[in-house]
């Protein structure tokens, strides 16, 4: 479910219940019309948030990419790396234990965090030589 569906689920209810109101139907689209404000005004907010959420990550990712230690530069393709050794093994049995769920999890959120992380990183690079 994602922040929009919420949006709209908290807002459904309300646009139900104007429906019902014995009002006339002008009043009931007056109504709609500051309720629909109301979301769309709520959408920017969200979108807003995210714009900033997600450039605030990409100059971690820049500092991360532009630091003086090698292994500043270097962490997250070594975590990745390891991750894909620790899969590999697990997957040919080599390794003494299964792989928990946890790890699982831990990988996924990884991969991601990684291709996000390297995507903005060249969005960046893009937007700043053009």
């Amino acid at each position: 479910m994602g922040i929009f569906d919420f949006l709209g689920g908290v807002i459904k209810p309300v646009t139900d219940l104007i429906d019902n109101l014995t009002t006339t139907d002008e009043e009931k689209s007056v109504l709609k019309n500051e309720l629909v404000k109301i979301q769309n005004s709520m959408t920017m907010k969200v979108l807003e948030f995210q714009s900033k959420l997600l450039e605030s990550q990409t100059r971690l990712i820049e500092a991360e990419a532009k630091g003086q230690s090698w292994l500043q530069r270097n962490w997250r393709p070594i975590t990745m790396i390891t991750f894909l050794v620790l899969v590999c093994m697990d997957s040919f049995g080599v390794l003494a234990f299964r792989l928990s769920g946890q790890a699982w999890t831990l990988l996924q959120i990884g991969l991601g965090g990684y291709v996000i992380g390297r995507s903005g990183e060249k969005i960046v690079g893009k937007l700043k030589d053009g």
